[in-house]
């Protein structure tokens, strides 16, 4: 699910920053940058994560700023720049002409410039409680989405069970007309067949005409997906994946239905109800 977060905290030491990004994904896919010196803290960060979250795709960074106080004093390495010094005069004495090494020659020569030890014990004790307090923000951000996408998905649930009672009452006098299309049809194929017809093959015609006509398993079986899609949406626990796989059924009526659809009016609602279905399924794909 979309959602940003971003806390800022500060101690004697200096300030860290906790910058949180969620975007979808079908699993949990945390990605954690991090300064050198916090790297320690990887392990407690991914643990943290997962009580927190079960879907998306996590980036998650942290900054932070040591205080003037807190920074290590810049030493020189006193022996390595005379050794330097004595190392230039001889390779002159050698071959009497070049250039001398310049301060930022030597300035620039690994080793010549130490820090000392920089204390980040502060930032890195209040690292993890930050990082949990992102967390808990951007979870409460998620559960805003996601109540706008309660309420998207509760309305297109009413509205596939709103074409589903209208085809069950347009299905007594749809049943009707194709009858008496067959009808027609048949007689046609019977006099084509002449002496070859016979009873059993007029039958085996009438069973697979029927069954065409026959899609009560498909409606009664919509109406329990989309029940159960309520049920799943009232409940506390993550649901997207469950959402997922209701999607997929009701994905796989909604195609049957299509197939033995036999006029215009059956065939449109099931063009809607495929609509209605891949809205939801994007948005299903946001939600934990």
């Amino acid at each position: 699910m979309t959602a940003f977060a971003r806390i800022q905290e500060t101690c004697d030491s200096g300030s860290l920053t906790w910058e949180i990004r969620s975007v979808n994904h079908r699993y949990l896919e945390p990605g954690i940058k991090l300064p050198e010196d916090f790297k320690i803290l990887e392990t407690d960060i991914r643990k943290l994560i997962t009580q927190y979250l079960e879907r998306g795709k996590i980036d998650i960074g942290l900054r932070y700023k040591l205080d003037e106080s807190s920074k290590g004093a810049i030493q020189l390495n006193n022996d390595l720049v005379r050794r330097l010094a004595e190392v230039e005069k001889s390779v002159l004495d050698i071959v009497h002409e070049g250039q001398k090494l310049s301060v930022s020659n030597i300035l620039s020569w690994p080793g010549v410039i130490t820090d000392q030890q920089k204390d980040l014990s502060p930032l890195i004790s209040i690292a993890l409680s930050s990082l949990e307090k992102a967390l808990k923000q951007l979870v409460e951000t998620r559960e805003t989405e996601g109540k706008a996408l309660n309420e998207m998905i509760t309305t297109r649930c009413g509205q596939i069970s709103e074409i589903v009672k209208q085809l069950r009452i347009h299905r007594p006098a749809m049943v009707i007309a194709m009858h008496e299309k067959w009808k027609a049809s048949l007689n046609d194929k019977l006099q084509q067949w002449s002496e070859s017809a016979n009873e059993s093959r007029l039958e085996q015609e009438l069973a697979i005409l029927a069954q065409k006509l026959d899609v009560d398993e498909e409606l009664d079986r919509l109406d329990t997906h989309i029940a159960e899609v309520t049920n799943v949406l009232k409940r506390k626990e993550a649901v997207g994946r469950r959402l997922d796989f209701l999607m997929q059924e009701l994905n796989r009526e909604a195609n049957t239905l299509s197939s033995k659809s036999q006029d215009s009016v059956s065939t449109q609602w099931s063009v809607d109800l495929k609509v209605l279905i891949e809205q939801m399924r994007e948005q299903v794909q946001n939600i934990e």
